[in-house]
């Protein structure tokens, strides 16, 4: 039997199966919806976020040594 999940953006039920072309969204519609969310900063992923600081500036170029 095949898994059925809700689509993030309407909530309409979605097949999880190859033929479900946008899952886990139920159109392309929604995707964008969602993809345009993202863009405009909607959701955000938690973390620590430190100012002035960034891997970069972290980690030298050409001082990596993974051994």
């Amino acid at each position: 039997m095949p898994t059925v999940v809700k689509c993030p953006t309407c909530g309409k039920d979605v097949r999880w199966a190859p033929e479900s072309r946008f899952r886990p969204f139920c159109s392309d519609r929604c995707k964008q919806i969602d993809l345009g969310a993202w863009a405009a900063e909607k959701y955000k992923i938690g973390g620590n976020e430190q100012e002035g600081s960034s891997s970069e500036e972290e980690t030298p170029r050409g001082d990596y040594n993974p051994h």
